[in-house]
């Protein structure tokens, strides 16, 4: 009988401990403000909900983390997907709509060339497969990602090098 309440005891610890280890990583749950972003040049805002924001995760890391991981751009460490480096281009990049345009067709950073040859795109999908299947409320979301992780991540979104 003892042994039975042993046993018992230890699977119950067991299932506690591995419970205190395990939610806090499923359960992070970020606040309205974190959530905020600013939808167009006009100023309105949007705030993404959680689904959102998990979803904009999901699909940035599929289709975009190869060239952009940690808002990094490979191919051009000097422009990454900070808030300074977006709000900068031209046009500026820093809401969803003008991020949304340019997952469409994308120009250089000085907005003089279209580069749908050389960046994935909507436009050019038959190039780029990953892009085949996404929607507006994908790109939405991979954008709502975009601009809420210097508000996550802080410095390192963007940081380069001396980060990843």
């Amino acid at each position: 009988m003892r042994f039975k309440k042993n046993i018992l005891l230890l699977l119950t610890m067991l299932c506690l401990s591995l419970s205190v280890l395990v939610l806090p990583i499923y359960s992070i749950e970020l606040d309205e403000t974190t959530r905020t972003v600013q939808l167009d040049n006009a100023g309105k805002i949007s705030i993404l909900t959680p689904e959102q924001v998990k979803r904009g995760k999901r699909l940035f890391n599929n289709s975009c983390a190869q060239c952009h991981n940690g808002g990094i751009t490979k191919t051009n460490p000097n422009i990454g997907l900070d808030t300074e480096a977006l709000s900068l281009a031209t046009p500026s990049r820093d809401n969803i709509a003008s991020l949304i345009d340019y997952m469409k067709n994308p120009t250089s950073y000085d907005g003089a060339t279209f580069i749908s040859d050389l960046h994935p795109s909507i436009t050019s999908a038959e190039i780029f497969p990953k892009m085949r299947n996404l929607t507006d409320d994908d790109l939405f979301a991979i954008a709502g990602h975009i601009l809420i992780q210097p508000k996550v991540n802080a410095e390192k979104w963007g940081g380069g090098k001396i980060y990843y």
